[in-house]
C-alpha cells in the first residue's frame, strides 16, 4: 500500500460520509431558514422553536433514506474489503 492508495481511501470516506449525510444535513437546514425566518417575521425568540422541528425532520429523513445511506456505506466497505483481498 502507497500513498496514493491511503489517499483514495480517505478521498472514498470522505465523500461516503458526505453522500450519506446529505440528505438529512440538507432537510436541517432548509427547516433551519424556515424557522428563522419565522422567528425574524413574528419576534418570537424561542429556543426550543430551532431544535424540536429540526430533531425530527432529520430522524425523518434518516428513516427515509436509509436504504440509500446504507447503500453508501455497503459500496464503500466492499470497495475496501476488495483492496484488501487484492493486497491493494
Amino acid at each position: 500500500m502507497n500513498e496514493a492508495d491511503a489517499f483514495e481511501i480517505v478521498r472514498g470516506a470522505i465523500w461516503t460520509i458526505i453522500a450519506a449525510s446529505g440528505p438529512a444535513v440538507g432537510a436541517a437546514m432548509l427547516v433551519g431558514i424556515g424557522i428563522a425566518l419565522f422567528q425574524a417575521l413574528t419576534q418570537i425568540q424561542e429556543v426550543t422553536l430551532t431544535f424540536i422541528p429540526k430533531i425530527l425532520v432529520i430522524l425523518l429523513m434518516t428513516a427515509v433514506s436509509a436504504p440509500f445511506i446504507g447503500a453508501q456505506i455497503f459500496a464503500f466497505t466492499n470497495e475496501v474489503y476488495g483492496r484488501i483481498g487484492s493486497g491493494f
